[in-house]
């Protein structure tokens, strides 16, 4: 199995313009807000431009979202290696999306099926269009794990703060 490129997201470098989730949404669904495009900014904090997060599909080396998925419509692509999703067997349950442990998984509710990034077959349109550079198409080896583990860090905390969590 060859191990292609992924995207690599650097959410210090997001803006928050949203210009992935456009451009997403009109490669898949050819309209400029999709229901549900295959990357989404999330934003917090106490000022609008505080934190972004650009949130798509890890590639996950063990996918929950497959183990979930009764259908197998989720699968590991022998070829580039990618995890991906064959609508076609997509029965629209929604385990897969349950399952993700990054919140990637997404539901299409006008096409009753889910949807997660299929690194666009090898050209993301979310990396092209990045102008601060937040999100890069790069081999595996050059992800940078531990500064994505800081920035997850730092999401959970801006979550942590902006929702009442039992207990607090």
């Amino acid at each position: 199995m060859i191990r292609h490129r992924l995207l690599s997201i650097d959410p210090p470098k997001c803006t928050g313009c949203r210009e992935c989730e456009t451009a997403c949404s009109m490669k898949h669904a050819g309209k400029k807000r999709s229901g549900r495009p295959r990357i989404q900014v999330l934003s917090g904090g106490s000022e609008p431009r505080d934190f972004h997060f650009p949130v798509t599909c890890q590639q996950c080396t063990e996918p929950l979202c497959m183990t979930a998925c009764p259908k197998k419509a989720i699968h590991r692509d022998p070829v580039s290696g990618w995890v991906v999703l064959d609508d076609s067997a997509c029965v629209g349950c929604k385990m897969c999306v349950s399952a993700c442990p990054t919140g990637a998984m997404g539901f299409d509710a006008e096409l009753g099926i889910a949807c997660k990034c299929d690194l666009c077959g090898g050209d993301p349109e979310c990396a092209r269009v990045c102008q601060p550079r937040a999100i890069e198409y790069e081999p595996p080896e050059m992800l940078q794990f531990e500064r994505m583990a800081q920035s997850a860090s730092k999401l959970y905390q801006v979550i942590r703060n902006q929702v009442s969590l039992p207990g607090r």
